[in-house]
């Protein structure tokens, strides 16, 4: 009757979002999740769909009994700007979308909710609505006056859980290099190590980190990022105590006898780490946004504009991206 309140926001209304979060009704896991959308847009996709859950409306400090809940969902109600047709974009819900997350954010800095868990968003149509948008990372860090925060994604794997941080995220591929910054590695690494150790409980946090370059730079000869940059700062924080190895060629830093000697990897961007990620997890993988001052989970996939309304949506993700933010509310209590 304790579990803590996780804020779940159903994302893009033309998406599967909200049909994902329909399957959180009777929630028998960690957490309470309490869906955060349109009302009248989740009995719609109830409905096309069969379900038989019923919505109720969230109610602060109402202690619902899990006995008789077995197919109910709490929402709490924030109405669309328009109606939304499954699987057609509009621009108009943009700011419907964001106002998902604004209220959100807002349950988790008020201690309303313990976190926050964040079903799939359309990055363009935000941007359509004429809102610069490149993601919920960024957004989230702007919102809490965050200078810096970390995407890790994250999931189990039959050698034991994959975690995946990234140095870089949204940017094109030409204009990573200039991005790798001594002083961007290291406040990156502070973060990873930090929230390793409050957010899971890893005493003495092992990080695996990649070189940019292939075979990480096989000695200046394919690039220096690795001599000039990763290195001392790898060298200047060991020196501090962190447990760093690397730089490693990152097409061989993904097999198991290397992931066996860390927690976690920092790779220098976006495909380089979550390539590897998401073949390992699809399906039951979510992102982790670390160094905000809330907790935030979210699933590891897009709105799948082309499985609205088919049933066929998997809901591993977003049913893994609650439970790890139950257990994070959970350790941040200890």
């Amino acid at each position: 009757m304790n579990r803590p309140l996780i804020a779940v926001t159903s994302g893009e209304p033309a998406g599967i979002g909200p049909e994902l979060c329909l399957k959180l009704a009777g929630w028998p896991g960690e957490g309470r999740p309490v869906v955060l959308g349109d009302r009248q847009l989740l009995q719609q996709r109830a409905d096309q769909l069969g379900l038989d859950v019923e919505l109720r409306d969230f109610v602060p400090g109402f202690l619902p009994n899990p006995a008789v809940d077995r197919n109910i969902l709490d929402v709490l109600p924030i109405p669309l700007a328009v109606p939304a047709q499954a699987g057609v974009l509009d621009a108009a819900n943009g700011a419907y979308v964001l106002a998902l997350l604004d209220r959100a954010l807002a349950g988790c800095q008020s201690g309303e909710f313990a976190a926050m868990a964040t079903a799939p968003v359309h990055k363009g149509v935000i941007n359509d609505a004429g809102v610069a948008f490149t993601g919920h990372t960024e957004y989230l860090a702007e919102k809490t006056g965050t200078p810096l925060v970390v995407m890790m994604l994250a999931g189990d794997t039959p050698a034991g859980p994959l975690r995946v941080a990234l140095a870089t995220t949204h940017l094109p591929l030409k204009d990573v290099p200039a991005a790798i910054t001594a002083d961007l590695l290291e406040r990156t690494l502070r973060i990873l190590h930090a929230d390793l150790r409050s957010k899971y409980g890893i005493a003495e946090p092992r990080i695996l980190v990649a070189g940019l370059n292939p075979h990480a730079g096989e000695g200046g000869y394919l690039g220096r990022e690795e001599i000039d940059i990763i290195e001392p700062v790898l060298a200047r924080l060991r020196g501090e105590g962190m447990q760093l190895s690397g730089p490693h060629p990152a097409d061989t830093m993904f097999t198991p006898p290397v992931l066996a000697g860390g927690d976690a990897v920092l790779a220098m961007y976006h495909d380089q780490g979550l390539t590897a990620l998401k073949y390992a997890t699809f399906g039951n993988g979510i992102n982790v946004t670390l160094g905000l001052p809330v907790i935030r989970t979210s699933v590891d996939h897009g709105t799948a504009l082309a499985l609205v309304g088919s049933g066929k949506a998997d809901a591993g993700s977003l049913f893994a991206a609650v439970t790890e933010a139950a257990r994070m509310a959970a350790r941040k209590k200890t």
